[in-house]
């Protein structure tokens, strides 16, 4: 999928810790729908069949508890078979409550007599309403000023559903604390926000003070991981496995993390804590069929993102397939620099018909050429100010 989010959009989202929306028509707006004005609008009509559209990945209300005598399919090596595309997809998001993504409920498991409500006033479900309504072409565009406004719901791609782990609708991926939400201690908390803090405060003086999303380093919303996350499109990981090595090829930016599988004899060895990886150090090895990777020393940019982990902190994950469609991924924070306690998720990852292809990501070919021009004339670059 080919698309590019505007700079505004993204700020705005990694200010608030979470993926951008699409654009909502309200009352202040400036956009008017069609239907307002009692009088038909011409347009164009739709061509699609009613069977044009097939989902490439299956929907979490049609599959079924997990069968615990489950065999997974075999490499040639004899290591369970991880490979191929599959989705992270879901409205279900890392956090809990409404108001910072996630279901807006208190508890882990969503009652299945709440769901169809909760999706009902997902933000995300209302604007895939909004896109189907007809607006009056003389309304003019969005005044608003949202910087929310970068899309509507024909360009995302955040799934349709809360997620469903072995039959239970979850809220958030975040298992552990039972709040669902990430526990910062101060640390945490400083270095989770600092580079924001620096694009939104700093007279910028060169590309390095902007955010990783911006520059178009890494993706934007830890979508790598570790652990890995989900957004509002670009959901897509590629697994591709040799007996050595393990590669997420990850659709989000064409971020791709290597795992280097530990062998019997050890020659396998964490890498000295001079070299900084992008998505840190993964080492990973097998215990029956579930493939575990350790990750510690992520790049110093990268570990003052979203899920900050400090030198002393390591991330623990977990693939195992558990059917034909589905892998079981779980994981564990652990860091007492930056967090209160250890925190711990699940994430079900569904298999996907579609193929990764490249992302263009053009904030730092367009975008970030024109917040550094805009310094130089003595603009305020800052967001929120005249340069954005």
């Amino acid at each position: 999928m080919l698309k590019s989010i505007s700079m505004a959009a993204l700020g705005l989202a990694l200010a608030l810790a979470q993926p951008a929306m699409a654009q909502r028509i309200g009352a202040n707006s400036g956009v008017k729908l069609a239907e307002e004005n009692g009088a038909p609008v011409e347009g164009p009509k739709p061509i699609a069949g009613t069977k044009a559209f097939e989902s490439p990945i299956p929907f979490f209300k049609d599959l079924k508890p997990w069968d615990p005598n489950y065999k997974a399919p075999r490499t040639a090596w004899g290591k369970a078979d991880l490979q191929g595309v599959w989705s992270t997809a879901s409205l279900t998001a890392l956090t809990r409550g409404g108001g910072r993504g996630g279901a807006n409920i208190d508890t882990l498991v969503i009652p299945p007599e709440k769901v169809n409500q909760l999706l009902d006033g997902a933000q995300y479900t209302q604007a895939a309403r909004d896109s189907q309504k007809r607006t009056d072409p003389n309304s003019g565009v969005f005044t608003d000023r949202n910087p929310d406004a970068g899309y509507n719901a024909f360009w995302i791609d955040p799934g349709s559903e809360y997620g469903r782990v072995n039959g239970e609708w979850r809220s958030s991926w975040i298992t552990s604390p039972a709040n669902g939400q990430i526990p910062y201690n101060r640390a945490g908390n400083a270095a989770a926000g600092s580079r924001m803090n620096a694009a939104t405060t700093v007279n910028n003086t060169g590309p390095e003070v902007r955010t990783l999303g911006d520059r178009c380093l890494v993706s934007f919303a830890n979508q790598g991981g570790p652990p890995l996350t989900n957004a509002m499109y670009n959901n897509n990981i590629r697994i591709v496995q040799t007996p050595t090595h393990v590669m997420l090829e990850i659709e989000m930016n064409h971020d791709a993390r290597i795992i280097r599988i530990k062998d019997d004899a050890g020659a396998v060895k964490p890498l000295p804590d001079q070299i900084e990886q992008w998505f840190g150090d993964s080492l990973g090895w097998w215990e029956g069929d579930t493939l575990v990777v350790e990750t510690r020393n992520p790049h110093r940019l990268q570990a003052r993102g979203r899920i900050p982990l400090s030198k002393e902190g390591k991330i623990i994950e977990r693939f195992r397939r558990v059917s034909d469609v589905e892998i079981d991924y779980t994981y564990e924070v652990i860091d007492p620099i930056s967090y209160t306690q250890t925190w711990t998720g699940q994430m079900p990852l569904r298999f996907s018909k579609e193929q990764v292809y490249e992302y263009a990501c053009h904030e730092g070919n367009y975008a970030l050429p024109g917040i550094l021009v805009g310094m130089n004339e003595g603009r305020d670059t800052a967001l929120e100010a005249d340069g954005e």
